[in-house]
């Protein structure tokens, strides 16, 4: 395995593509209302990412159709967008974006709500951020991999909610997936010291109930194996010396 360090120069570009991927998932945040279709976030969305001078880092990416992954309710991950699926009130869909900056990708998702949504559909997507923050305490030069998967994992299952074991956080850079892979869920090694200078994408995928997945026929999209709400929270972070950066977060 071997996990690159960005140099200062690389993680400015870093820096930059964060940014505006932060930026992009604030706006299309924004943008999402019932009635309008998967297909329609996704021009939203790419519109967006285009408006910026980058490319979205998703779109032909080992053949996915679209730059957005929409995934609704009960869909973990790579929701392909259709003009067919229509958001409807109380709904919840995550939104997983990725962009390309000089070279550099940044890949960041947030879930949100479609106009009112349930206490319990709050609660979840309340969590999953929060497995997001749970992690990142432990994301600093010198801690181990597991550190940061163990804290993820049982903070969600606290709550007795699903830790999807089939999808995991990676490492990033030149290339969307790089090393390392970063589980959400205690491992049974302490997984790589982690050191200044790493970029990784930390994202927690959690469902309401079972921790256990299913792909559909189309061969992307991942939905939960009880159909149960699922949602998922990602930022791609620097390691420092004294603990981490988010790179893909606004003030917002």
């Amino acid at each position: 395995m071997s996990v690159t360090i960005k140099s200062l120069r690389e993680i400015e570009l870093m820096r930059e593509a964060g940014k505006l991927l932060g930026k992009a998932h604030d706006e299309l945040g924004k943008a999402i209302r019932p009635g309008m279709s998967t297909k329609e976030v996704d021009r939203i969305g790419e519109e967006i990412i285009r408006s910026y001078g980058c490319i979205p880092s998703f779109l032909n990416y080992n053949g996915f159709p679209a730059s957005i992954c929409v995934s609704v309710n009960e869909e973990v991950v790579h929701g392909i967008p259709s003009k067919h699926r229509i958001l409807q009130d109380g709904d919840i869909v995550s939104l997983d974006a990725g962009l390309i900056y000089k070279g550099y990708h940044s890949d960041a998702a947030r879930t949100v709500a479609v106009g009112e949504i349930s206490d319990d559909a709050k609660k979840l997507i309340e969590v999953t951020k929060q497995c997001f923050f749970e992690g990142i305490k432990f994301a600093k030069e010198g801690n181990h991999l597991n550190d940061i998967s163990t804290a993820i994992g049982e903070y969600a299952r606290s709550f007795g909610y699903g830790v999807v074991e089939e999808l995991v956080g990676h490492g990033i850079g030149t290339e969307l997936h790089e090393d390392p892979q970063i589980p959400n869920f205690p491992m049974k090694r302490k997984g790589i010291k982690l050191q200044a200078g790493m970029t990784l994408a930390i994202e927690p995928m959690i469902n309401m109930g079972t921790c256990k997945v299913e792909w559909l026929d189309d061969g992307w999209t991942v939905v939960s194996k009880d159909r149960s709400l699922s949602a998922h929270y990602e930022n791609t972070i620097l390691i420092t010396k004294d603990g981490c950066e988010i790179l893909s977060l606004t003030e917002e």
